[in-house]
């Protein structure tokens, strides 16, 4: 018997069905945690909807972060750890835009998508591409150093003072959005609405355009990427225009939330690399979903007042769980290396 092509076989359906129990476990855990704290200490801890609908607004956030690490790790095994700093200096040229040069919000944002492509392309090809074939922990300490020569040439430039940027979707005065019931901050709805734009628009360079292809085909193997013509190093440096410009996009709407200043990305990268390793580090879709289950995790313990002051703890708690279910991340594959 010939099966039509394009039909699901029970592999399939079984392989979906477990990676959606795998995507929707920390919240699993998470509910288990709750209600037994909740038991135990008779708190407030509820899913209401208000906090599930604020944290994958907030968590896009972080998702669009997760997603700047993810592509360059796939591309070179290393996790760069001054992409926080990078997006921060690209916000500040945002800020510059509209404040000094008066381009309007948007024509800024386009402007700082731009220059963050451009700054990427020349950190990898200046700095990184030098050091390419170092051992792995020299070019670690490498992208630390970025880290602060990044941070301190924002403070030299623009000082160390707290700025502010009003996007135009979420002026003073402005009324909240509902969303399916739940009253939300127009601040989070413009994130989560300009994140999966640019997400959006990154799936479909990679899946539907030839450089796109190549530049997946040179992450995957090099070496044969090569032999067929394809230019690796230029695919590279691509990669990181691409993170440096998702990264970008993640500071300029992060910065109407917690304002502008040179150290406003460092906690958030802090949990765009929880996002990235909860849904896999060679998973641009798994460091998404990631972002989007941290901000509801936070969300939603910070919405009870027994728990609201250990709300970061607990988070880190549910993803330590499932990665001891799941080392590998939520959708991050399995390596097998010959020895």
């Amino acid at each position: 018997m010939v099966r039509a092509r394009g039909s699901l076989n029970a592999d399939q359906v079984l392989r979906w069905l477990t990676q959606a129990l795998l995507i929707v476990s920390p919240l699993i855990v998470l509910y288990l945690v709750l209600a037994a704290m909740k038991w135990i200490f008779n708190g407030d801890v509820t899913f209401d909807r208000q906090y599930i609908v604020q944290g994958i607004g907030q968590g896009s956030v972080y998702g669009a972060l997760a997603l700047a690490l993810v592509l360059i790790y796939r591309s070179t095994d290393v996790i760069n750890f001054a992409q926080g700093e990078m997006a921060m200096f690209c916000t500040f040229i945002s800020w510059a835009l509209i404040t000094q040069a008066h381009w309007g919000w948007y024509a800024a944002l386009i402007g700082t998508l731009v220059f963050s492509a451009l700054f990427g392309a020349i950190i990898q090809r200046v700095v990184i591409t030098p050091i390419e074939n170092a051992p792995l922990l020299t070019i670690v300490i490498v992208t630390l150093g970025l880290f602060q020569v990044v941070n301190s040439f924002a403070i030299f430039i623009w000082q160390a003072q707290p700025k502010s940027i009003v996007a135009p979707y979420a002026k003073v005065g402005a009324k909240s959005v509902s969303v399916f019931g739940a009253s939300v901050g127009r601040t989070y709805v413009g994130a989560l609405a300009i994140t999966l734009i640019v997400m959006g628009l990154v799936y479909v360079f990679f899946n539907y355009t030839k450089l796109g292809l190549a530049s997946r085909a040179s992450a995957q193997n090099p070496v044969a990427s090569r032999l067929c013509g394809v230019p690796v190093g230029i695919m590279l440096t691509i990669g990181w225009a691409l993170a440096a410009m998702v990264g970008a996009t993640a500071g300029v709407v992060a910065a109407p939330i917690s304002g502008l200043d040179p150290t406003f990305m460092q906690g958030l990268l802090l949990y765009a690399f929880a996002a990235a390793v909860l849904g896999g580090l060679d998973s641009p879709v798994g460091a998404v979903l990631g972002g989007f289950l941290i901000g509801i995790i936070q969300n939603v313990v910070g919405g009870s007042a027994l728990l609201k002051d250990i709300k970061d703890p607990v988070a880190f708690i549910v993803i330590l769980i499932v990665l001891m279910v799941r080392p590998t991340g939520l959708l991050g594959s399995k390596t097998v290396k010959k020895v």
